[in-house]
């Protein structure tokens, strides 16, 4: 094993991170998750509980970041307006939508129970 350049691909991806923060719907995202975890320790949810909505809050978050990486790769390959880039675009937008919808679903369904 390579341990530099193992220890270089985390720089990598870390950058990659960095970069993706820099996306307002990324930033946004963010906010949400620091918002429900917060609320989530003053609610006290379970072990299971947490594992949703981390895995949730991981999938929105993934799901835009790789949203990010697909616009900037069909920017580059296609600088004017194409049908196909503005599906491609459209088509990642919409999975981090799916996701995102589905995170708040799972948030009602965890936390009204425990409010009401």
């Amino acid at each position: 094993m390579d341990f530099p350049k193992l220890i270089k691909s985390f720089g990598y991806a870390f950058y990659g991170i960095f970069t993706a923060l820099k996306e307002q719907n990324m930033r946004i995202h963010i906010i949400s998750a620091i918002i429900v975890v917060f609320v989530g320790f003053l609610t006290g949810l379970s072990t299971i509980e947490w594992l949703f909505i981390i895995v949730a809050i991981s999938l929105v978050i993934g799901t835009e970041m790789v949203n990010t990486a697909i616009e900037s790769v069909v920017n580059l390959a296609s600088p004017t307006f194409h049908p196909f880039a503005k599906q491609a675009k459209d088509v990642a937008a919409g999975a981090v939508l799916v996701f995102a919808i589905s995170s708040v679903i799972i948030g009602l369904l965890i936390f009204i129970p425990k409010w009401l």
